[in-house]
């Protein structure tokens, strides 16, 4: 992580807010703190963040519109914080394009660490390795899966020929899918790959992510095994 990465923090609750920012400059943040959705959203035009912090239930423009709205313009990294772990909010905000989340109230350090960990895998995409003589087709870095193919050198993806617009951490998904064609990968196994999660995640979080990478790449070209997880067709 770079020093002073900008943080933009859309909360409505002032002691949450005023109490939130304080942790994170304390940890070295550069934090813009917004009290609805509106501000937060003229906010993110005029200073382009590093990440957003974004609260689902905030007036003016919710916190999935305003997600919505950012990833309209923009692939910065987007966390959503809901005061419940179990709402549908928490689904509807990935839906939207979040990349995480963190249920209130949250621990300060918790935070920080979720932070840090989708700053990570924003700056590093990461190479995994490629198939062997059984795997797809491999040419200068260039996976091939039928109509689908990933350069996994350019970071670039396309479907029959047109270029396939993903999100970081849709990439990392797909890399790591492509990386292994015909392998299940667990949930547990992507929450830590591609989330970096060194505990237990929500596995819902990998569920409509794998949901949205399907509906750029193809429904049939990630295949649930239930029970186990899921695979890339080869």
């Amino acid at each position: 992580m770079q020093e002073h990465t900008h943080v933009l923090f859309v909360e409505d609750d002032d002691v949450i807010r005023e109490a939130t920012q304080l942790a994170l400059e304390r940890d070295g943040f550069a934090v813009t703190a917004m009290p609805d959705g509106l501000s937060g959203l003229e906010a993110f035009r005029a200073d382009r963040p590093d990440i957003a912090l974004l609260d689902v239930m905030v007036p003016g423009l919710d916190g999935v519109s305003l997600c919505r709205r950012i990833r309209d313009e923009s692939t910065v990294p987007v966390i959503m914080l809901s005061a419940r772990a179990d709402s549908i909010d928490v689904v509807l905000g990935l839906e939207a394009g979040a990349d995480d989340y963190v249920t209130k109230p949250f621990d300060g350090a918790v935070l920080v660490a979720r932070i840090r960990a989708v700053l990570r895998r924003f700056g590093h995409a990461g190479h995994p390795e490629r198939g062997g003589a059984d795997g797809p087709a491999d040419t200068d870095g260039v996976l091939v899966f039928g109509e689908l193919e990933v350069d996994t050198e350019g970071m670039e993806v396309r479907r029959a020929g047109q270029p396939v617009a993903l999100t970081p951490t849709e990439m990392r998904l797909l890399l790591e899918f492509s990386g292994a064609p015909g392998t299940v990968l667990s949930r547990d196994k992507l929450l830590e790959r591609v989330w970096d999660y060194g505990w237990g995640g929500d596995t819902r979080v990998v569920d409509v992510h794998v949901q949205r990478l399907r509906q750029k790449i193809g429904q049939d070209r990630i295949e649930t095994v239930r029970g186990f997880g899921y695979k890339l067709r080869g």
